[in-house]
């Protein structure tokens, strides 16, 4: 038997004032370990999906894949790298059937410059080419359109991760050298970056849990602010940034935002070869056809939406075949999980319980994107459900990154989530205020939706990035140095300092 909280008036009231207090200012999310296989590959993990019309350059999209999650910046001396054996795509869909037109493809090529060595530096790293870096990182980018493929670029360099104050001096310098502009005025970077995915993963894995709902827990704890469970890790970032019209189904720029052209699909994914073989002498072999193993075009929805015995299966699936998971959305498991931790405190405060099924309206955000009224247009591409990232690229973006309402449509700011993804976006509290019937003042209005109190006040706490975001491409902030790694304890010691 479920045991109900009973919470005092004062203790309520006390709640929601704290929610309110809390309302984010700023965050973002998405799949870190959303899968069982996929938990066990971090090369090949694609954590994030980020896609927006660039702010200093509104003629062009900007679409950003992180890969391998929870990245230790300490994690010496064979520090994370992309892998040489997985082939990392960008793919977009601008016909609205859930298949790519268009893909980005990514393969890398890893260099030992001195195999008699431990060391990833064997002194200073002063430029991409220098030969202290042991292990020096290069890819080639090819375009695929409708089957066609062109290679745009050979053997560009990545920079090396962000080490310390001795092997890697001045890091920005080495990563503003690999920013490259690329055939067909594409811009590109790989490399290290901080993660600028921030969210409570410590409470919300435990049964749930929201610390500023803690006291309406079905175990009550203190109330306070989120913890931010991935500050202080890198990822691996793959940037590019297309004019738009190199994205859209008629090759052109459009200006209006109701252009049927101006919205396009967007995921990201990784795959393997099929077959791989251990050898006797530490070596390893890759054969076979790639097969997909990872994807992600909205945020959360393999990590709480699928559920654990089709996690696998969907990464491997195209966004083509989503039909056979709307069932999923529209059936939250999350909404249930909602309403047995909070829906008696919800209720309380004049809220109503989150809707378990029939929720067509996940469906319609995450699935097809949005139609407004009046033949107008925010994302939608038709009804072929699929999990895609859309973005309209006939809506002119925010003046800066970082300076939308993290909020997005639910504020009524339509250059954000669910109209792609911007770095500033807070993905965790958008899609947990979806899920509770929370919705914001601006799909309430145009569609009827519930926008119940508390219910649109619901949140992790956790409201900023560790680190902050850069004014030009790639955007994402410099990664975390592994010198300075703030997950260990400071503790005393009797040796005295080196003067």
């Amino acid at each position: 038997m479920k045991r109900k909280v009973i919470l005092s008036i004062a203790a309520l009231m006390g709640i929601a004032a704290m929610l309110l207090a809390l309302a984010p200012a700023g965050t973002m999310a998405s799949s870190h370990r959303e899968a069982p296989l996929i938990s066990k590959d971090p090369a090949a993990d694609n954590t994030d999906l980020y896609a927006f019309v660039s702010p200093d350059k509104p003629d062009t999209v900007t679409i950003i894949a992180n890969y391998i999650p929870l990245e230790e910046p300490a994690g010496g001396p064979n520090f994370a790298a992309f892998d040489d054996d997985v082939l990392y795509e960008i793919k977009i869909d601008n016909t609205g059937d859930g298949k790519e037109d268009i893909a980005y493809q990514f393969r890398f090529n890893t260099r030992l410059r001195n195999p008699n060595t431990f060391l990833y530096a064997t002194g200073p790293i002063a430029s991409l080419d220098d030969k202290n870096w042991n292990t020096p990182q290069f890819y080639d980018v090819t375009r695929v359109k409708n089957g066609k493929a062109d290679k745009i670029g050979s053997n560009i360099p990545t920079p090396p991760v962000n080490v310390g104050p001795r092997s890697t001096p001045n890091y920005e310098a080495l990563a503003s050298a690999a920013v490259r502009k690329i055939q067909d005025n594409v811009t590109v970077f790989a490399g290290q970056r901080d993660d600028p995915f921030f969210v409570d993963l410590g409470s919300i894995f435990d049964l749930g849990g929201l610390r500023p709902f803690n006291p309406a827990h079905l175990v009550p704890l203190d109330a306070g602010p989120g913890i931010d469970g991935v500050g202080g890790y890198n990822t691996h970032t793959i940037a590019i940034q297309v004019p738009s019209k190199d994205l859209t189904r008629n090759g052109k720029t459009p200006k209006n935002s109701d252009d049927p052209n101006a919205v396009i699909g967007i995921y990201a994914s990784a795959s393997r070869m099929s077959r791989r073989v251990l050898r006797d002498d530490g070596t390893q072999r890759s054969s076979g056809k790639y097969v997909q193993v990872s994807r992600l075009g909205n945020p959360l929805i393999n990590e709480v939406i699928i559920p654990l015995g089709k996690k696998d299966y969907w990464n491997a699936s195209d966004p083509s075949q989503d039909k056979q998971f709307v069932k999923y959305y529209e059936n939250p498991e999350l909404a249930g999980i909602v309403n047995t931790l909070y829906g008696s405190a919800i209720v309380s405060l004049g809220g109503k319980p989150a809707r378990t099924t029939g929720r067509t309206d996940l469906s319609l955000i995450l699935l097809t994107g949005v139609p407004l009224p009046g033949g107008k247009n925010l994302n939608y591409t038709g009804s072929t459900p699929a999990d895609l990232l859309r973005l309209n690229v006939a809506i002119a973006p925010t003046a800066e990154v970082g300076k939308g309402d993290p909020l997005g449509v639910l504020n009524g700011d339509l250059a954000g989530f669910p109209n792609g993804r911007r770095l500033e976006d807070d993905i965790t509290d958008i899609e947990l205020r979806a899920v509770a019937d929370g919705y914001g003042t601006l799909l309430n209005s145009l569609f009827g939706l519930p926008n119940n109190s508390p219910n649109n006040a619901v949140g992790d706490g956790v409201n900023a990035n560790d680190k902050p975001f850069l004014p030009t491409f790639p955007y994402v902030g410099t990664p975390q140095r592994g010198y300075e790694n703030t997950h260990g304890v400071v503790g005393s010691s009797t040796t005295p300092p080196i003067k």
